[in-house]
């Protein structure tokens, strides 16, 4: 089942055109990317979050983070070397990786670090002032007239 029909849920919102996009991307994602590397998403507060990514063997060099739209996308890519060690058993995947994280709108990418083989990406929610709750004044048709007068008076 990918075909979701929305059409209730548009009937009453403005704007949300966004979330059509990202449950139809949801559903073509390959389910064999999920598992490497592994990771956590935290909620540190209200508007601050982390994401921590498992990439031992990686340096700062190796990972690439890219934030396009409202996309996320890690890129993790080992240089090549010579390697002229012969494994008996090879268990630390050492293998490129992609992956991609959706954000909500008001989020951003404040930091990034590697310590001990984990990527912290420290997010923060920051809702612009012209986007939080604002109380609008209700008007009396007496007052609308008054202010036109006056508005009036001064262009005299």
């Amino acid at each position: 089942m990918n075909n979701f029909d929305l059409t209730p849920l548009f009937r009453s919102t403005v704007g949300f055109d966004r979330f059509s996009q990202l449950l139809e991307n949801m559903t073509r994602v390959d389910d064999g990317g999920f598992s490497y590397p592994p990771y956590n998403i935290e909620k540190m507060d209200e508007d601050h979050y982390r994401i921590a990514m498992a990439i031992a063997g990686f340096s700062e060099n190796d990972v690439q983070i890219t934030v396009k739209e409202n996309s996320l996308i890690v890129v993790g890519k080992l240089q090549k070397t010579e390697d002229s060690k012969q494994y008996l058993y090879r268990g630390i995947a050492g293998r490129s990786f992609e992956r991609r994280f959706e954000l909500a709108d008001h989020i951003y990418v404040e930091n990034a670090r590697i310590n001990n083989g984990l990527l912290h990406i420290e997010l923060v929610r920051r809702i612009p002032d012209s986007a939080k709750p604002r109380i609008i004044k209700i008007n009396t048709s007496a007052q609308t007239i008054q202010d036109q007068a006056r508005l009036e008076d001064r262009a005299a």
